[in-house]
């Protein structure tokens, strides 16, 4: 018998997802399938979506290239764009699009011969992290037009706290970007998932829906009618009777308070749950909650069952799915959704519909 942990990744889910996301955000949307679609595999996601996406976005060259071998003729997206001219050889064999975020990068499209790229370019506008200055647009785009090297070009930028809706963040960089822009006619895109739910007055031509794809709102609360498109289950595969007193699992984290009866389920932190989730974490085991006990080992982690008299062996467990809400544990963990989906690995993973 095959040991019973599972990722199932319901397509039927993830096409809702993308059209609430086009529907929400108004103008076209790029599909964000970097990191395997956040755990979710890459080229099964894009084959889903194939007839309804107006394109893909992933994180580098490679997802790019991966995506072209299973078929994808969409458009898509580097976010990172181009580490060398090698990259940027492929994304025009491979007919991709780029982003250009710093002079190097402009350099080398420049120095390309060939057919022209179309180039997303990226400013600053306040995250700090990757762009070219917003003030430095206009000599850009001209810089780009005298090349020859750009056929379409796109704006872009970032935002940095577009899941804290009550900062005026999001607003002071989309006022600087349109700033920069004014007058330029060619299309923009600023909205990632938090931009699309919380900021209209930020939404422009391209959207850029990543972790809402995947049944998640980015701040707490938000339900907006996603659909959770991965669960990660596994069983109860034994139960351990612990007298009051009794130690339990490594470094005897937990002493059992009284008589209690403990579920051993199949999913550890080699299977991406987190070593350091907490005691008293709730997991979905059967129809109920039962919380978190012990230290999660490398192949299984526990459950206090003991007012659960109902549950045992077979009993299935849910850490994350449509019945209980991934972000609860993310938090007691200290991170967010993303890295723990990103995290799942070992499990057998499942599809299931995603027909157009």
């Amino acid at each position: 018998m095959p040991r019973p942990s599972t990722a199932l990744i319901d397509l039927d889910a993830l096409r809702h997802n993308y059209r609430l996301a086009r529907q929400r955000h108004g103008g076209r949307a790029l599909a964000v399938l970097k990191a395997d679609a956040y755990g979710h595999g890459a080229a099964r996601c894009a084959q889903a979506l194939a007839d309804i996406a107006d394109g893909f976005a992933v994180a580098v060259v490679e997802e790019a290239l991966a995506l072209r071998a299973a078929g994808i003729v969409q458009p898509i997206l580097v976010l990172e764009g181009a580490f060398d001219p090698q990259d940027l050889r492929q994304v025009r064999e491979h007919a991709l699009w780029t982003v250009v975020h710093h002079e190097e990068q402009l350099r080398m499209v420049e120095l390309q011969a060939g057919a022209p790229l179309n180039v997303w370019l990226k400013l600053d506008s306040g995250m700090g992290r990757l762009g070219l200055p917003p003030e430095q647009a206009r000599s850009l785009r001209q810089r780009l037009q005298a090349s020859g090297r750009v056929g379409q070009l796109t704006w872009m930028s970032h935002f940095a706290r577009a899941d804290e809706p009550q900062q005026p963040t999001t607003a002071a960089q989309t006022e600087r970007f349109d700033a920069a822009l004014a007058g330029l006619p060619e299309p923009r895109s600023l909205c990632n998932s938090a931009g699309i739910l919380h900021h209209p007055g930020s939404h422009r031509d391209w959207a850029r829906p990543g972790l809402m794809l995947y049944g998640i709102a980015p701040t707490d609360g938000d339900k907006l009618g996603l659909k959770p498109v991965m669960t990660l289950r596994s069983q109860v595969f034994a139960i351990r009777e612990l007298a009051a007193g009794q130690p339990l699992g490594y470094g005897a984290l937990h002493v059992a308070p009284r008589a209690s009866r403990i579920g051993l389920v199949a999913l550890g932190y080699a299977d991406g749950v987190p070593r350091n989730a907490p005691q008293g974490t709730p997991l979905r085991v059967g129809e109920g909650l039962a919380p978190l006990v012990g230290r999660i080992s490398m192949d299984m982690l526990m459950v206090d069952l003991t007012d659960r008299p109902e549950a045992g062996i077979g009993s299935p467990v849910e850490l994350w799915g449509p019945d209980h809400d991934i972000r609860p544990l993310a938090s007691a963990c200290g991170t967010i959704p993303y890295e723990l989906l990103c995290g799942v690995k070992r499990v057998p993973v499942r599809w299931s519909g995603g027909q157009g």
